[in-house]
């Protein structure tokens, strides 16, 4: 037989007792298997007759304590905010089974308008003039997106579609049976690029172009809808993260159009900024103000917080002032504040 080992029975015994002793301890536990494996595939391709039992071991604990703690290292790096989000969908995303969150998804359970919801559209639509709306009601969004394509451009792009769902429940007017007074769809896709450009301090980590189509399914005087394109470009800072997001809506013929002033509500781009603090996430949402000069703008601040002894929801308070708040209100002043939970947020 080829000696491939310099080592005697009495070696071989003591060895095998030290490794024994080892794997009590919870790494070696973890790590036999590997270890067997390796020492055995050394034993198979050694061409040294002088190498020793001992040293293939340490050879090999060294090997696997590299490929162990390299992953360690890396799970340790605290990465900005946006950039940590978009590693995890990048490690989730082929996953079956898993949705991504896109928007915000959240529930207010109460929501009040102080400036209350016009009834005058309803009452023609169902030729009832004694048709009411609370002032009260409940709104919610779900919001996930999906991979189209990924890695394109030597793994510089990559392809999602979304969709959104807002709707706006009439949940305590059992006047007119809890009718949904209002729900928003919203699909689209987009191209994204991920660039890492640097500027004064903040990071380009999200470029987005892209086409959505909006609209509330309804028929008649009721029916919204309205078809764009769009730019939407991210930096951030720390736990500071900043957007702006203009658009162009795709035109429709006059006869089909059934909100063809729905850009003077809604304007061209939409500003947008969050901020993480601990596990608390506070947002703001400027469109259209500066470009009609302060008279159909909208501003939307929100805020999400750890509930206590609850991790599997957040708080969520949410404040929306001006026009566009849903399609049906597009050119309606809406002035509320609603309190509720909070599933994902934008951080």
């Amino acid at each position: 037989m080829k000696p491939y080992l310099k080592i005697n029975r009495q070696k071989l015994i003591c060895c095998a007792i030290t490794a024994c002793i080892l794997s009590i301890f919870p790494v070696q536990l973890l790590h036999a298997g590997k270890l067997d494996k390796c020492i055995m595939e050394a034993v198979k391709q050694a061409d040294n007759d002088n190498i020793t039992l001992g040293e293939m071991r340490l050879l090999c604990e060294q090997q696997i304590q590299l490929e162990t703690s390299t992953p360690q290292i890396e799970d340790e790096e605290q990465l900005p905010i946006v950039q940590e989000r978009i590693r995890e969908e990048e490690e989730h995303a082929l996953k079956p089974f898993i949705l991504m969150a896109h928007k915000p998804n959240y529930m207010l359970v109460a929501s009040y308008n102080s400036n209350s919801y016009n009834p005058e559209l309803f009452q023609e639509r169902l030729g009832d003039d004694s048709y009411s709306l609370d002032d009260v009601e409940a709104h919610f969004q779900i919001s996930f997106k999906f991979p189209l394509l990924l890695n394109l451009f030597d793994d510089k792009a990559d392809i999602y579609a979304a969709y959104t769902n807002r709707s706006f429940w009439q949940v305590y007017n059992q006047k007119e049976s809890s009718p949904f007074r209002e729900t928003n769809h919203e699909p689209e896709a987009w191209i994204q690029f991920n660039p890492n450009w640097e500027l004064f301090g903040f990071t380009n980590v999200w470029n987005s172009f892209g086409i959505v189509h909006q609209s509330n399914g309804r028929g008649g005087n009721l029916s919204r809808s309205w078809n764009r394109v769009y730019g939407w470009f991210t930096v951030e800072r720390g736990n500071l993260a900043l957007s702006v997001k203009p658009w162009l809506r795709i035109q429709e013929n006059s006869e089909d159009d059934n909100n063809p002033d729905i850009t003077d509500y809604l304007g061209h781009y939409e500003l947008s900024g969050s901020y993480k603090w601990q596990e608390h996430v506070f947002s703001v949402m400027s469109r259209n103000n500066l470009e009609s000069g302060f008279k159909r703008g909208a501003v939307e601040v929100s805020w999400s917080f750890p509930i206590p002894k609850w991790p599997y929801l957040k708080g969520y308070v949410q404040y929306f002032g001006g026009y566009g708040e849903s399609l049906i209100d597009y050119n309606n002043y809406v002035n509320r504040i609603g309190v509720g939970v909070s599933l994902t947020d934008w951080l």
